[in-house]
């Protein structure tokens, strides 16, 4: 028995589509009096809708291809720039209600000009914002540092998203930023790939270059886990996990997968911890109980944990107490301002703190904007990030 596919959803934003673009088209006949700006817009509408479907029925068997890419783009950039426009022309139509009832010219000129501008800035992070790597820095006190690690540094990258690179020039840049940070410790908070363990065999010679003093480590996000694509068998799935494995290896990278390392400066050491994802909704797989098993009370810990739904669910609380904890995952949607004192990103709405520095009951969590890119393929306003976390014993 076949199950019933509810339709409602795809009408209601199909009808929302259909309204969106006609509310557009009228402001643009305010512009212009030329008899094939109608049928020309729909024509384009219908080529552009039928080549969306066109790339979901072919996504089966050719996957996220090219063509696939280049319509979704093309889709959100449109749809994103007639928001904009409908969004300036709303309060301008609702003012000339209570006037004369005709649109003002000037006022729709300027929110086609606003049409034009968020086409360029979205142009602007494909080309250029994916790959405008910027160092994120943060000098964190703790009452009970060993005094051997005050000043000590940790630099953190996260979401790699290597099935997604294709310019290998910026990505050598970023590498190049990393090390330029002559960091104690390096750490990679999660996912890898997007997908398949392959897609970072292209970047093994670029990402292996990374080097700490005190070594390099580093955790599996969501993604690495191969959930979002299917397999032949399930037995393929695990041997693409085991096989990523291997890459970090590769990498010089000491997987940390529910489990924990001592780093030692002298006669001093502190915790390095690493559990396997545990995210709401993205998999409870981690077991922080057992990752932290034969550590002591009074031992400094760092934990490394992909999502950040794990420090507020349990991390924040458990005992013995994580002094600071290092993730990532919700790459600031890659979309949002941080500028002029403003911090804003619609992934706000799913994750409260989404980025940098939070501290809670003497715990703190920082949260990477991610390295790579996913979904999107470029960044507008949050840029991707190199974190570098200076370590200081608080003065008494």
């Amino acid at each position: 028995m076949k199950r019933k596919i509810n339709l409602l959803p795809f009408v209601i934003i199909a009808l929302f589509i259909f309204l969106l673009n006609w509310y557009v088209l009228s402001g643009l006949l305010v512009l212009t009096s030329n008899h094939f700006i109608v049928p020309g817009f729909w024509l384009v509408l219908t080529a552009l809708a039928a080549s969306f479907f066109l790339a979901l029925r072919r996504m089966a068997s050719n996957g996220m291809d090219l063509f696939f890419k280049s319509v979704v783009h093309i889709t959100l950039i449109l749809l994103a720039a007639e928001l904009v426009v409908s969004l300036i022309l709303i309060p301008g139509d609702i003012y000339s209600i209570f006037n004369n009832g005709m649109r003002s010219y000037y006022w729709v000129e300027f929110a086609f000009f606003m049409f034009f501008l968020t086409v360029c800035i979205f142009l602007y992070g494909m080309v250029f914002g994916k790959y405008n790597y910027r160092v994120i820095r943060h000098e964190l006190e703790f009452d009970d540092l060993p005094d051997a690690f005050d000043g000590f540094t940790i630099s953190q990258i996260s979401d790699v998203h290597s099935g997604s690179f294709n310019n290998p020039s910026a990505v050598k840049r970023g590498i190049e930023l990393i090390n330029s940070q002559h960091a104690d410790l390096f750490v990679f908070t999660g996912d890898l790939v997007n997908n398949k363990a392959e897609e970072i065999l292209p970047w093994i010679s670029l990402f292996s270059q990374i080097k700490a003093p005190y070594g390099q480590f580093s955790i599996l996000g969501n993604h690495d886990y191969g959930d979002y694509v299917q397999w032949p068998a399930e037995t393929d799935k695990i041997a693409n996990l085991q096989q990523l494995k291997r890459y970090h290896l590769e990498l010089g990278f000491d997987l940390l997968l529910d489990r924990h390392v001592e780093i030692v400066k002298g006669d001093q050491k502190i915790i390095l911890a690493g559990i396997e994802n545990w995210g709401i909704g993205f998999g409870e797989r981690g077991d922080l109980r057992k990752a932290m098993t034969g550590v002591k009370d009074q031992d400094f810990k760092i934990l490394l944990s992909h999502d950040p739904s794990h420090w507020e669910a349990q991390v924040k609380t458990f005992l013995p107490k994580i002094h600071l904890t290092l993730s990532g995952h919700t790459h600031g949607m890659q979309f949002g301002l941080e500028a002029f004192g403003i911090k804003w990103s619609p992934v706000k709405y799913r994750y409260a703190h989404w980025a940098g520095i939070k501290s809670e009951n003497g715990r703190v969590l920082n949260i990477n904007r991610g390295f790579g890119f996913l979904g999107f393929s470029g960044r507008i306003g949050i840029w991707p990030e190199v974190t570098l976390i200076t370590l200081r014993k608080k003065k008494r």
